[in-house]
């Protein structure tokens, strides 16, 4: 079966260029190298797999994902104490009203103005 996308060498498409599900071994995206706790670590990508896609995020009807090297990755760099502290705080800003300063167990949607949703919090108190 051949396809468009098959180009082993790289000579229509710059880089080595597979089907989706059809990458050589030895080969993984991002997400799965992070599955596997691994980073590309600097590396430029090997190659590519590209497949045709109809949803969002698709430039002209094509869809791509680089690959990287297994043997060239490098393991995940581990969670600082400060990285932490600070991921913290930004998420509690995300949950922070910012009229009346509640904080809620889940992020408010950007569409309220980062404010209380109706019929919670300070939006609670004003309709009353």
């Amino acid at each position: 079966m051949a396809s468009k996308y098959l180009d082993r060498d790289g000579s229509r498409y710059g880089i080595p260029t597979y089907p989706r599900n059809l990458a050589p071994t030895g080969l993984a995206t991002k997400n799965q190298l992070r599955s596997m706790g691994l980073r590309p670590g600097g590396q430029e990508p090997a190659a590519q797999l590209m497949w045709r896609s109809t949803c969002g995020g698709s430039r002209h009807g094509v869809r791509v994902a680089y690959l990287y090297r297994l043997d060239a990755a490098k393991p995940v760099r581990p969670m600082t104490a400060a990285k932490q502290a600070a991921l913290d705080k930004a998420m509690a800003a995300r949950r922070t009203c910012r009229d009346c300063g509640l904080e809620h167990p889940y992020c408010l949607p950007t569409s309220l103005g980062r404010t209380c949703p109706p019929g919670t919090g300070c939006a609670a108190l004003a309709a009353a």
